[in-house]
């Protein structure tokens, strides 16, 4: 290929990023302004709620260990939300409100994040219950730098039969009280 053509198919791919990413700032602000609200469903229905306008879904990809979930993500309040679920080991069956499973889930997380994030901060940890069906959750609050700046984040830990869930909130510390009542919506199954 001649310098000519290696400069040429530069510029091409040069053209087409600028083009798609002009493309994904018009769908962005589209995107915010138009977005529904997203209803999402875990373990077979036992965890669900509904994320209010402005959230955009993207799948992720699935894991090695068949691990799939949606990140949402609402570009105006710059919060993100990630929905994941992930079968059991194999034989492993749990309770909607296995206390053990749940407490020693919140305590591989919290040895993870702080092996991940060197100013993790956990900040509180709760137990809740769903008064629509009894399942079991763990949250767990805490800050850390993420992405470049101080998140604020909430994770919430579930398992049913064979799988497990995790949501995690990640919000702008500045955003606490919007951070919070996203938090509630998400738990009350709204």
């Amino acid at each position: 290929m001649s310098l000519l053509s290696k400069k040429a198919v530069v510029l091409l791919l040069a053209a087409a990023a600028s083009l798609g990413a002009l493309n994904a700032q018009a769908a962005k602000a589209t995107a915010k302004e138009t977005a529904p609200t997203q209803k999402v469903s875990m373990l077979g229905g036992k965890f669900t709620f509904t994320l209010p306008k402005g959230f955009i879904a993207n799948p992720l990809p699935t894991s090695p260990t068949g691990a799939s979930g949606t990140m949402y993500s609402n570009e105006t309040t710059k919060t993100v939300v990630i929905a994941a679920e992930n079968s059991l080991p194999e034989g492993v069956q749990v309770k909607d409100n296995d206390g053990a499973f749940l407490d020693g889930t919140v305590a591989d997380f919290d040895a993870a994040q702080r092996k991940a994030l060197p100013d993790y901060n956990k900040l509180s940890e709760k137990s809740l219950t769903l008064k629509s069906n009894g399942l079991g959750l763990r949250q767990v609050d805490s800050t850390a730098t993420q992405g470049g700046g101080q998140t604020l984040n909430t994770t919430l830990m579930a398992a049913s039969g064979s799988h497990m869930t995790v949501v995690q909130v990640i919000s702008r510390p500045g955003d606490m009280a919007a951070h919070e009542n996203l938090i509630k919506q998400i738990v009350s199954g709204k």
